[in-house]
């Protein structure tokens, strides 16, 4: 275990494979059929084009219930009303739309579940902004259904976390578990192509070990997308976010332990660097000059006096990683989150020493081993009579 423990940090991997509770088989996975990237059926985007489709009918024929006002600026909320309203065509066309969606997103986790890396996936957890809705609840429900119906064993379930949240709470599992013995908190960044969250992660460490209880205690956001920056302009908002963060949480008295953890979009190299998959943040984060690990540890070398550790990991990865503590009744899982894009991650729960988180499968194949020795010892004594 210790040769795997290599990193600036000194304390994990950035873009780690192995974490302390799951090892990470796959993330960010790029699809892709003869239409371009298979996640792209199955975004925020791919909804709005598929209720817009539905919504063409009643507008050729001037009887929209819409109105004028484009598909893409109808808010979740509006739409949400509009299911359950007595508009009976309005509600007609969201719940068309929301259907052939949840065909596209069976398509999409079909495709998944098909790859070498994805195999015997046991339950998806869902999550990103569509989840925050009853269309999106049903779309998943119904998607559900229809990998059931077509025999595939496996459950999709909405995250549990409110979805601007589970990025920020799962980066809790980036950290090794002693951080949480002297600490009660810990500072968690979510990076996104629109926005940027920080926020003072609670443990409840001595209520929950395995983090079922950690909450968001306080938050900040900053639509960056509106401004504009550039790539050193986000970095210094950044840094005054979390030195801010940092302040009211020492006047609280709540004991912050010196440790940061990162949610990013993107390929997170072991360095901090990041590979591939930034296009939508502010400025050239893929450069090989721009380290954002680093650039905090430089920024605030300290935190209650003792030196800052930084750990980044994909967004996606880190989103699902808030699901640990609910997962420990399968071996293996993984998350598909809906924003801009698709992102997908892909764990295997790692097995305690204590053996109380021990799987279904796990369970299964001992029971197995457990009948086979059963069998054993009957075959030997029968032979000993005779």
């Amino acid at each position: 275990m210790a040769d795997d423990i290599v990193t600036t940090t000194g304390i994990a991997r950035h873009g780690g494979a192995r974490l302390p509770s799951v090892d990470i088989d796959s993330f960010n996975i790029e699809l892709k059929d003869d239409e371009g990237f298979v996640g792209d059926r199955a975004s925020k985007g791919a909804f709005r084009k598929i209720f817009d489709r539905w919504r063409k009918p009643l507008r050729n024929s001037g009887e929209d219930p819409f109105g004028d006002e484009p598909s893409d600026k109808i808010s979740k909320k509006k739409l949400d009303e509009m299911l359950v309203g007595d508009d009976t065509e309005a509600s007609a066309v969201v719940h068309s739309a929301i259907e052939e969606f949840a065909q596209e997103l069976a398509y999409v986790t079909r495709r998944f579940l098909r790859t070498k890396a994805w195999a015997k996936t046991e339950r998806i957890v869902v999550g990103g902004g569509f989840r925050e809705s009853r269309l999106g609840e049903l779309a998943i429900a119904r998607t559900d259904i229809i990998l059931k119906a077509e025999d595939f064993k496996v459950d999709l379930v909405p995250i549990r976390f409110h979805p601007d949240e589970a990025g920020l709470i799962g980066t809790l599992h980036l950290a090794p578990s002693w951080i949480f013995e002297a600490h009660d908190s810990i500072l968690a960044v979510d990076i996104g192509g629109t926005n940027i969250r920080c926020g003072v992660v609670e443990t409840r460490w001595k209520k929950a070990p395995d983090l079922s209880k950690a909450t968001v205690w306080k938050s900040e956001l900053w639509r960056h997308a509106d401004d504009e920056p550039t790539r050193e302009g986000a970095v210094k908002r950044l840094v005054k976010m979390l030195r801010d963060l940092i302040a009211v949480t020492e006047a609280e008295g709540l004991k912050l332990a010196p440790f940061i953890g990162i949610a990013c979009p993107g390929v997170i190299n072991e360095d901090g660097s990041i590979a591939k998959g930034a296009q939508n943040l502010p400025g050239n984060w893929e450069s090989s000059k721009f380290n954002l690990p680093a650039s905090l540890v430089e920024a605030i070398p300290e935190i209650g006096g003792h030196d800052t550790a930084v750990v980044m990991h994909n967004d996606g990865v880190a989103q699902g990683l808030a699901e640990v503590p609910f997962m420990q009744d399968v071996a293996r899982w993984g998350v598909l989150t809906i924003g801009t894009g698709l992102g997908n991650a892909r764990y295997t729960n790692r097995r305690k020493e204590n053996g109380k988180n021990e799987s279904k499968d796990d369970k299964a194949r001992d029971k197995a081993k457990d009948g086979d020795e059963a069998e054993k010892t009957e075959k030997k004594a029968k032979k000993a009579k005779a």
